[in-house]
């Protein structure tokens, strides 16, 4: 996970510098701890983070987005939560 691409990726959601910043963080931390790969056979990276939360709804902002994302795999799977973004 290329945490900088990812920042200027980012960039299309409501969000500042530091949003985006905490966003790449905990999408880098779950990159290292390799639960999509286990959960989803799937490989983290900019255009899954990017496409996932894309999907989230419009009117959210981009750490909305992130905790949407997050609260989907929670729900789904497990083990997510300590992802989300809790104060912002």
């Amino acid at each position: 996970m290329n945490r900088e691409q990812l920042e200027r990726e980012l960039e299309r959601f409501e969000g500042d510098a530091d949003a985006r910043r905490v966003v790449a963080r905990q999408a880098r931390d779950l990159s290292d701890a390799d639960f999509l790969a286990d959960d989803l056979g799937l490989e983290l990276d900019v255009d899954t983070v990017v496409d996932n939360l894309g999907d989230a709804p419009a009117d959210h902002s981009l750490v909305e987005r992130w905790n949407w994302w997050m609260g989907a795999l929670e729900l789904s799977h497990g083990g997510y939560e300590q992802f989300e973004v809790r104060t912002y």
